[in-house]
């Protein structure tokens, strides 16, 4: 059974920093792009950041440009979302999503979700 289990949210003060993990069963991570996306109350899902399968090329949203940051551990069969620099608007539900053989923003079409993590920016 192919699953993406997200955990590390929490609350957190404005200017602290989350690390989001994105762990993998059932499938090797290697052969998918993996997106971070999230949805607060009352807005649509946004699609935060990606990372490919092929050349590891990532994307980044303007909103978290400059303060997140995409990993992957292929050995722990894990991507890894860097959030610093946090600010209450990035409170949200985070979701990560696998692509298979996808490439960022070009063929990447999500077949496979996590459960979402709540991530509270709030002092």
């Amino acid at each position: 059974q192919l699953q993406l289990v997200e955990s590390g949210g929490g609350l957190v003060q404005p200017g602290g920093s989350l690390r989001l993990s994105c762990a993998a069963s059932g499938f090797t991570l290697d052969y998918y792009a993996i997106g971070w996306f999230r949805q607060a109350p009352g807005k649509e899902r946004e699609k935060i950041s990606c990372i490919s399968s092929s050349d590891g090329s990532t994307y980044y949203a303007d909103s978290v440009k400059g303060r997140f940051t995409i990993s992957r551990d292929n050995a722990k069969n894990t991507l890894y979302l860097h959030m610093n620099s946090l600010k209450p608007e990035d409170t949200a539900v985070y979701y990560c999503a696998a692509a298979y053989l996808g490439y960022c923003n070009v063929y990447d079409t999500y077949a496979y979700w996590g459960q979402g993590t709540q991530v509270t920016v709030s002092s």
